[in-house]
């Protein structure tokens, strides 16, 4: 089948199986941030934007990309310019062995996307399906928040009274 998308602002031209699944297509593509963790959609590693909306590209088959608008983690900033989130994972320490972080930020973006200025429940919920081994979600909380903070004019965030960050738990 002969395809073709933008990804992270280029199109992109292939021949391809429309059967092969998205993840594997893209690894071919070089885009390396995306992970293939459980193949089955229960990790979130393989977390894309599909004309904006947060999809887990281990469940997509090729030929439901055909046309569209993909965005990775490599598409939110660069090592230049980061996005917001970028940098706040960075400076929140949300970023360990590094392995779930694409997914994470791309699962956020959509978040924020939606809901510029969620609640840390909010946040909790929409990485609810993104899965870290190494940070005990926490910091990647704290990092949402932050660059909900700097892209909006509210209080992102907010922690109920007599609750300090990092006493919630899991998402």
């Amino acid at each position: 089948m002969k395809l073709s998308f933008t990804l992270n602002g280029a199109l992109v031209r292939v021949d391809a199986d429309p059967d092969q699944r998205a993840v594997d297509l893209l690894r071919e593509l070089n885009a390396l941030d995306v992970k293939e963790g459980c193949g089955t959609g229960e990790c979130g590693a393989c977390s894309i934007l599909v004309d904006g909306v947060h999809k887990l590209s281990c469940l997509l088959l090729v030929a439901q990309l055909s046309g569209r608008e993909l965005t990775t983690a490599a598409g939110l900033g660069s090592q230049a310019a980061p996005h917001p989130l970028q940098r706040a994972f960075a400076e929140h320490g949300a970023v360990q062995c590094g392995f779930c972080t694409p997914g994470m930020t791309i699962a956020a973006s959509a978040l924020l996307a939606q809901n510029p200025d969620p609640t840390r429940d909010e946040v909790r919920r929409g990485l609810s399906g993104n899965l870290c081994r190494c940070t005990g979600y926490v910091k990647i909380v704290d990092a949402v928040c932050a660059a909900a903070r700097e892209l909006g004019d509210a209080p992102s965030c907010e922690v109920p009274d007599g609750e300090a960050p990092g006493e919630e738990g899991q998402p």
